[in-house]
This record gives C-alpha cells, sequence and structure tokens, in this order.
C-alpha cells in the first residue's frame, strides 16, 4: 500500500507499507523521475558547469539535469547539455546508469559521452539555475576525482567510468 505524503516540483515523497519475504515493512521513498549527465569532450578538455547547489554552495559538476515526462534519458541529455551550457552534440553514447541513493530513493541518474561538440547557442537557464560553463583537462578532473575534490556523484561515475572504458590514468 502506498501514501503520498508530499508532492513537489521535482520529486514526491511517499510511504509503503509492503510485505518482503511474508515480513511487512514500512518504507518511504523519494519518487523521482530521473536524470540524465552529460559527459562532453572537445579535445583533451571537459565540459564542465560550475553550479550552485544550495544547501552546499558552488559545485563543479558535469552539465545534467531531470527528465521530463515522457522524455527519454538521451533526449534529456542533448537539451541539457544545450541549456546549461549552449553546445550541441552530434551524438549521444550511453556510457553508465546508476541509483545514486538506492535505499529509499527512485532516481536513476543516465550518464553519456557527447561527440563532436559545438557551441550553437548562449545558455537557456531556468529562473532557479546560477550556473557558469568551465573548461578543464580531463586528466585533472580525474585527478581532482580521486583526490576527493569532486564531490557530485554523477560526476564521478562518469569520469571514473570514462576513464576506465578509455585506460586514461595519472
Amino acid at each position: 500500500m502506498k501514501k503520498k505524503i508530499f508532492q513537489g516540483r521535482v520529486l514526491s515523497l511517499s510511504v509503503y507499507n509492503v510485505a518482503i519475504r511474508g515480513r511487512k515493512v514500512t518504507r518511504e521513498v523519494i519518487e523521482h523521475p530521473g536524470a540524465a549527465a552529460v559527459l562532453a569532450l572537445e579535445g583533451n578538455n571537459l565540459l564542465m558547469v560550475k553550479q550552485h547547489r544550495f544547501p552546499h554552495g558552488f559545485v563543479l559538476e558535469i552539465p545534467a539535469g531531470t527528465l521530463m515526462k515522457g522524455e527519454s534519458p538521451r533526449r534529456c541529455a542533448f537539451r541539457e547539455l544545450k541549456e546549461e551550457t549552449g553546445y550541441g552534440a552530434a551524438k549521444m553514447t550511453a556510457l553508465v546508469k546508476y541509483y545514486p541513493s538506492i535505499g529509499y530513493n527512485t532516481e536513476v541518474i543516465h550518464c553519456f559521452v557527447a561527440s563532436k561538440i559545438r557551441k550553437i547557442s548562449a545558455l537557456e537557464l531556468d529562473d532557479d539555475e546560477i550556473i557558469s560553463v568551465v573548461k578543464m583537462d580531463f586528466k585533472k578532473v580525474l585527478r581532482m576525482v580521486l583526490a576527493g575534490k569532486i564531490a557530485d556523484s554523477k560526476t564521478i561515475c562518469a569520469v571514473l567510468t570514462y576513464a576506465m572504458k578509455n585506460k586514461i590514468y595519472v
């Protein structure tokens, strides 16, 4: 049995009373439509955004955003890349997907690699987005991830997965 106790703009919170292996349990679950994130390389430089993430302040991360109703993760990746950076891509290739908080959250983040990127427009930010575009050498970003200087999970997962698949070491 499910009881929705909160409905917000981006997520909802429900309480589930379910039976698992014959045991009655209660679970509080954050319900989120999912998100797409983009690893966009221009030569050796990774296109990143410096974004204000309340309550943590400014965070360095790869472009990403929430899936709109009925939107595929790939389409969301193209849209978010354009909106947050002004760049377009010829192709989006799936890299990895993961659950950032699997114990109490339905959100899945789909990470993609953007190919043949180029600047096509100005940023198209939502009213509550405070973002600047930053280009950084991929190996420098990889070193920052390994040193714990990047705390964003989608950036960590995408950078490490891409580095391992492409045998990039520092």
